[in-house]
């Protein structure tokens, strides 16, 4: 496939055999970018885990500092009395029977659900809709919670959540191209600092084996791992 001249710069400007530091990375793919929209900046992080083993499934939360610049489209299933809570705070869409009907219909058009503990019986036979498309609610991630309010309000501030893959790797979009250099960099950082502290016990060796930086259609600019670590 031939390369449009601006991936051509783009690609040049980008040393291959190069580790970069995350504040250079960070002015780099704003450098780069060769899309006319607002980019999603993402980080691909390989971890030295085996995610087969129950104890090195690194998951986890983190509130971004400068938001993702993406608003998400909240779906909150509760009972009856959770619900003016819920929409108080925000979420685009609220209730129980229908919602899970609709799932149950092929319905997705969302990017996070919080669930009340009570109802999550109602929720599991959902589950082959929602898993693969990691939104399914988890106690772990805070997405199962009495306090739908605040768990709204995170999420639209915010917060993601982040899973290792079947091959060792976590993929997260932590802001947008139109983001400073400085927002995309203290995003990035407090990502990292977070799957760092989430290091499993019995992981040994090397835990952080690449981290790469890239907006959508720029190629990946391969970050210095150990200072990351420091």
């Amino acid at each position: 496939m031939s390369l449009t001249k601006k991936r051509k710069v783009a690609v040049a400007k980008v040393d291959k055999n190069k580790f970069y530091s995350l504040k250079d990375a960070s002015t780099l793919v704003k450098e780069i970018n060769c899309t006319k929209f607002d980019s999603s900046v993402d980080l691909h992080i390989r971890l030295g885990v085996d995610p087969k083993k129950a104890d090195q499934q690194v998951r986890g939360t983190v509130s971004l500092p400068h938001g993702t610049g993406r608003t998400k489209k909240v779906l909150v299933l509760c009972t009856p009395d959770k619900e003016a809570a819920a929409r108080e705070a925000g979420a685009d869409y609220v209730g129980l029977d229908e919602f899970v009907t609709k799932i149950e219909g092929g319905w997705v058009d969302i990017d996070v659900i919080i669930a009340t503990p009570a109802v999550m019986p109602k929720i599991g036979k959902l589950g082959k809709v929602l898993g693969p498309r990691n939104l399914m609610p988890n106690p772990k991630t805070g997405t199962v919670t009495n306090d739908v309010a605040a768990a709204v309000n995170e999420v639209k501030g915010g917060k993601i959540a982040f899973k290792v893959d079947k091959a060792g790797i976590v993929h997260a979009s932590i802001g947008r191209i139109s983001f400073s250099a400085e927002k995309i960099a203290e995003n990035s950082s407090e990502l990292l600092n977070a799957i760092i502290k989430l290091k499993p016990s019995s992981s040994k060796g090397i835990y952080l084996k690449g981290v790469s930086m890239a907006s959508t259609m720029s190629p990946g600019i391969s970050l210095e791992t150990k200072s990351l670590m420091n």
